[in-house]
């Protein structure tokens, strides 16, 4: 591949500490605000409405974004975009930490926002850029699935702890010495991989959405994740309030699936190069519906437990981690040329599925139960097979 600098010569460790610092942060920065959340109406002297729609706000923009970051990466660079973000990002959080009314609060959350949507298309077009064709992205895919497993179990204790410490100012200050620390460690280590023949042109964003490849894959990760989502948003209910979990072995038991994440990732790589990717999707599907039918029968045959609720979730976490390890470079394969827009549209794409769908599972269904969790991996898995199905008849016709 063509690039301005095509040396990228850091070791997977080295690439990992690089990159994965922008991805968490990312995702942090929505789930360490929670357990402040009831005390910022009072101290902001507003509504509660108004501070849930910052949450809101933040889940819109990180996806919505990337649409401007991705071609900005493709004319301009993943590393300016990169150390943008990251710099707009930094200055949002200590800003949020000093403000004292709530439009200025809103503001920098906005801002903040917008810094990690260019942190996350900078560096998974980075990726794709890199490692599209070593066997190292499988790895990095999959390792940055599984940590951004831990973010909502650990997140809001880590938030929590701060804020008990030294205030709820201390949550947004911790956020923005990070990510300076990242941005630090990116300017010294992040060389600039755009190839010299990418097509900014946001016209071409409707070239990625004509593709069967792009959305049979982009599905599959949005199912992989949204089971995910259903299920952080449903466990606490299920076993806090129903299995009479105390809230440390509820954080204990819901980081068990985490685990399971992080174990997977040291052989999905072998697994890749033994099924391919399509394979690979359709195993990892395979395994969300397997875990759905443990559910069903949990939920039929016995209350909440560990047994009904935790040890099917592990199965589903298996095939998340599988999923994910392949759907980006099946998704983006056809798109080298334009990888950073390709991806801003992916993730963008993946985030209002998860989102919408994922949300209105959990709000038609008893969210104290395991019906969610059922419904939604179903429903996916069952339409990203479909595809999968009809986009190898397309590529066995061309070939």
């Amino acid at each position: 591949m063509s690039a301005r600098n095509p040396v990228w010569t850091h070791s997977l460790p080295a690439a990992l500490r690089l990159m994965a610092p922008f991805d968490i942060l990312a995702s942090l920065a929505m789930d360490i605000y929670l357990p402040v959340v009831p005390e910022m109406p009072r101290v902001l002297g507003t509504t509660p409405a108004v501070i849930q729609l910052t949450l809101s706000v933040y889940m819109v923009l990180l996806g919505v974004g990337q649409l401007l970051f991705g071609p900005l990466a493709d004319r301009l660079g993943r590393r300016p975009v990169l150390l943008g973000g990251g710099g707009l990002f930094a200055v949002a959080s200590i800003s949020m930490a000093a403000s004292s009314d709530v439009p200025m609060f809103i503001m920098f959350r906005v801002l903040q926002a917008l810094g990690a949507s260019a942190m996350l298309v900078a560096t998974f077009a980075t990726v794709r850029d890199v490692y599209a064709h070593r066997e190292e992205g499988t790895t990095i895919y999959a390792v940055f699935s599984a940590m951004l497993a831990f973010v909502p179990a650990l997140g809001p204790i880590l938030g929590a702890l701060l804020a008990g410490g030294w205030g709820w100012r201390a949550i947004f200050i911790a956020l923005g010495l990070v990510a300076s620390l990242a941005l630090a460690n990116a300017a010294r280590g992040w060389h600039e991989t755009r190839p010299s023949r990418a097509d900014a042109s946001p016209r071409h964003v409707g070239r990625v959405l004509r593709s069967l490849r792009f959305w049979t894959y982009t599905l599959g990760f949005s199912a992989a994740m949204g089971t995910f989502f259903v299920f952080f948003s449903t466990a606490p209910r299920v076993l806090i309030e129903r299995a009479g979990y105390a809230p440390l072995a509820f954080s204990l038991a819901f980081a068990t699936v985490a685990l399971v994440m992080v174990v997977t990732t040291r052989w999905v790589r072998r697994g890749v190069m033994r099924w391919g990717e399509g394979g690979c999707l359709a195993r990892g599907m395979g395994l969300l519906v397997m875990g759905a039918v443990l559910l069903v029968a949990g939920q039929w045959l016995d209350r909440p437990s560990f047994v009904t609720f935790i040890l099917p979730m592990w199965v589903s976490a298996v095939g998340i981690v599988v999923t994910v390890a392949v759907t980006a470079n099946g998704a983006l394969k056809a798109f080298d040329d334009m990888a950073g827009l390709a991806v801003a549209v992916y993730f963008c794409v993946e985030s209002l599925l998860v989102g919408v769908a994922g949300t209105a599972v959990v709000l038609a269904l008893p969210g104290d139960s395991a019906w969610p969790l059922i419904v939604f991996p179903l429903g996916m898995a069952v339409i990203v097979l479909l595809a999968l199905a009809a986009l190898q008849r397309r590529e066995q016709a061309a070939s």
